[in-house]
């Protein structure tokens, strides 16, 4: 593993919880074990209509999104089945760091914590930065 360094980066919201591994990536792009290409399925239902082409108005097709090495998610992120194409395809998306109230443990035991911080204030309430969205 790579050591984490501090960087600067645009946040990436998107304030969904209960995000599964297969909205992250959909199981029918599970068939390699390569992590190239992931990059390309991640959020595929969400970024994708049914012809392929980008919806608009889904934020990582956004022009402010491009760039974007961080994204604020909502609670639970990463729930679902226990697969590890799912933090390889936000990797390769760009992403260095995911930021949440919690994540699901299937999720961090992915030993992908080194990309993952969660952010709970007092009483285990979000905090003011994740609450607001940043």
């Amino acid at each position: 593993m790579q050591p984490f360094t501090n960087f600067e980066s645009r946040i990436v919201p998107l304030p969904i919880n209960n995000v599964d591994t297969d909205q992250i990536i959909p199981a029918r792009f599970l068939k390699t074990i390569s992590k190239q290409g992931l990059d390309k399925q991640l959020f595929y239902d969400w970024r994708y209509d049914e012809q392929g082409r980008p919806k608009p108005d889904f934020i990582l097709n956004r022009p402010e999104a491009r760039g974007a090495e961080v994204l604020l998610a909502g609670d639970n992120f990463g729930c679902g089945s226990s697969r590890e194409h799912a933090p390889w395809a936000l990797t390769q998306f760009g992403f260095r760091a995911v930021i949440s109230t919690s994540f699901a443990d299937i999720f961090r035991q992915k030993r992908f914590e080194k990309f993952i911080a969660a952010d709970r204030g007092a009483a285990g309430r979000p905090s003011g930065a994740v609450r607001d969205g940043l």
